[in-house]
């Protein structure tokens, strides 16, 4: 791996998305952390840069195109992003069934979850097409699968954002060419976590969480299978 390659991961001021940010500099990426609270960003920043380490943060709410655009100018003098990790996301309220959701609280959360990677998706990923080179790696969660304990009723907005997710990311796939034109494209659950959304009894870390996000990050391109949902770096179905 280039040491100039650069990562640039949403929700990377807690949770799992810092736990990404920091296993990705440590393994020489040029990280660009994304958080929407300036204050949080800067904290997660001084506490991941290290000798060797290179780490810069910025704000954005990702849900507003206009401040992803902002985000893509501000970054600009790095030059094209390598690795997009799409792991900014937030929870439904607990009670919130299908016919028990206010149209805002089905807004707050798709903005988030959905139109945020589509919004950096389409900032970012079309330097990666013209290059041939990328990976774009969305964090989903397994309550948005068909399958498994997916989409079992409950918490309407979170889990229906993550199946909309899942299509995203095969669309995108399929749309490049599941790999041919040197773009990899992949969704991954992180399981059950102890961060601010999975709380502290959680039976994961959110390094152990991150794990597979590194892997996609890092893995040979060579012969790679991709517009796939991973966990603990196996494909599961959708």
């Amino acid at each position: 791996m280039d040491r100039s390659e650069i990562a640039l991961v949403t929700g990377g001021s807690r949770g799992i998305g810092k736990a990404a940010a920091a296993a990705l500099a440590e393994r020489g990426f040029w990280v660009v952390i994304v958080g929407r609270h300036r204050e949080r960003v800067e904290e997660a920043v001084a506490e991941l840069v290290a000798p060797g380490r290179e780490v810069v943060g910025h704000a954005c709410d990702v849900g507003d195109a206009a401040s992803v655009a902002r985000l893509g100018s501000d970054i600009a003098d790095l030059g094209p992003i390598d690795v997009l990790v799409n792991a900014a996301g937030v929870m439904s309220e607990r009670m919130s069934k299908t016919l028990r959701t206010t149209p805002d609280e089905w807004r707050r959360v798709l903005d988030v979850n959905l139109l945020g990677p589509v919004h950096t998706i389409g900032r970012f990923v079309p330097e990666m097409v013209d290059r041939r080179r990328g990976r774009v790696i969305n964090v989903s969660a397994c309550v948005g699968r068909f399958t498994g304990p997916g989409l079992a009723g409950g918490l309407a907005p979170y889990r229906v954002s993550k199946t909309a997710l899942n299509g995203l990311t095969r669309n995108l796939a399929a749309e490049t060419g599941f790999g041919r034109r040197g773009l990899l494209v992949d969704a991954m659950c992180p399981a059950h976590c102890r961060t601010d959304m999975g709380g502290p009894d959680a039976p994961r870390s959110a390094e152990e969480g991150a794990d597979t996000i590194v892997w996609l990050a890092t893995r040979s391109r060579d012969g790679a299978e991709t517009g796939l949902l991973w966990e603990d770096r196996q494909p599961i179905p959708w």
